[in-house]
């Protein structure tokens, strides 16, 4: 079975011309009244009903035809089934490049470990908009948000912080987190997610500058994870930043606890499925298969199954 309801047509005035096959069919019966008389007529021969009617269905097999050919042309369409898709998350991973990061932690240094917990987590965000920000006294956007993120894993030799310009040696993570706020504000479409990755306080935080932050990014829906890869507490300031926009401050205290780290964000921000609009799509099928299945029967019955007059 077909579903051929709703359906609509790309040119619906060709329509119009299906009275054509429609007045060959009637125009038949007509035609058929004119019989040639022959000696044999007068005869007592029975009368098959049921062959009178597969002739007389034989007979409109050409002007069915003609029907299904008009209505081809007259462009069939349908509406697609609303889909689902994978809605974007736009995130962009702030990491320290200060000193303080070449600290060791596990087999290497904090540096090291959060840059391979980074390449972990990327693998789970397929289809996402991944940027990478550097920062320290200052803040340098390395790679713009792409859904190449193999453009994130090669970037991690290039900025260890015993790479990194000495200007670069502080921590100035209010600044950083505005310039990423710049950066997902661009973006229209999407989740907007900050990763910031840390290991120690921020004096561009103090005096309520981390509540003022705080506020701008809750307006601009952007959400704050903060990874605090140091001994210490995590900041006072940080916590108030990454709770107030719905996220979460986590601390690891070795290499895989700051990949589970990154796991139970990536849990806690799964992403959404969004449904799509239906689309209008060509719908040929349907009328071709019965045009076909109309031209075979008559082929079949110009073999024998028609009428004649004697």
């Amino acid at each position: 079975m077909f579903d051929l309801i709703p359906v609509s047509f790309a040119h619906p005035w060709a329509l119009t011309f299906l009275a054509l096959p429609f007045l060959l069919i009637y125009g038949q019966r007509s035609w058929a009244s004119h019989r040639v008389a022959l000696p044999a007529d007068a005869t007592a021969i029975p009368r098959r009903k049921w062959l009178g009617r597969m002739l007389a269905l034989t007979e409109a097999l050409p002007a069915l035809i003609l029907a299904l050919v008009i209505v081809i042309l007259a462009g069939p369409q349908k509406l697609s089934i609303p889909r689902t898709k994978r809605a974007m998350t736009n995130i962009e991973l702030c990491v320290d490049v200060s000193t303080s990061m070449l600290a060791p932690f596990g087999t290497g240094n904090r540096y090291d470990a959060s840059m391979e917990a980074i390449d972990s987590f990327l693998d789970k965000r397929q289809g996402d908009a991944v940027g990478l920000t550097f920062f320290g006294n200052s803040v340098l956007h390395w790679v713009p948000l792409t859904n190449d993120i193999d453009a994130i894993r090669f970037a991690a030799p290039f900025m260890s912080p015993d790479k990194a310009p000495p200007w670069m040696g502080g921590t100035e993570i209010g600044k950083a987190l505005l310039a990423c706020r710049d950066l997902l504000i661009t973006r229209e479409e999407g989740d907007r997610l900050i990763i910031l990755i840390s290991d120690g306080a921020s004096a561009d935080l103090y005096s309520g500058r981390d509540e003022e932050i705080a506020r701008l990014l809750k307006r601009d829906d952007i959400t704050v994870y903060a990874i605090h890869i140091s001994g210490g507490d995590v900041p006072e300031e940080i916590v108030n930043i990454t709770h107030y926009t719905g996220g979460e401050a986590l601390q690891p205290d070795d290499p895989e606890a700051l990949k589970a780290m990154f796991a139970r964000i990536d849990a806690m921000n799964r992403a959404r499925l969004v449904l799509t609009s239906a689309q209008v799509l060509d719908d040929f099928r349907p009328w071709c298969i019965a045009g076909l299945a109309f031209l075979g029967l008559a082929a079949l019955a110009a073999l024998g199954l028609r009428y004649t007059p004697w």
